[in-house]
């Protein structure tokens, strides 16, 4: 699979499940940074409407890390 191919294949994924780059790594079985180069920079060249898409979500989502950090480590001490 091309890197072209595979960015659009990320971003969709992402719009879809509205999901996090770090889980979006997990599913794919790639390191973060590739999801985030794939999305962040090379959509931008490649599908200007897709990478639009996927950067709304990837904000919301940069947004919130500090509600999510929050939760989890309240879930932690919790048990």
């Amino acid at each position: 699979m091309d890197t072209d191919s595979r960015a659009e294949m990320l971003a969709r994924y992402i719009i879809d499940n509205k999901a996090t780059i770090r889980y979006t790594a997990k599913i794919f079985g790639i390191s973060k940074s590739t999801v985030h180069n794939d999305v962040s920079n090379r959509l931008m060249d490649i599908n200007q409407s897709l990478y639009n898409q996927a950067h709304k979500i990837l904000a919301k989502n940069f947004e919130e890390k500090h509600i999510r950090g929050g939760a989890a480590t309240k879930r932690k001490y919790e048990k």
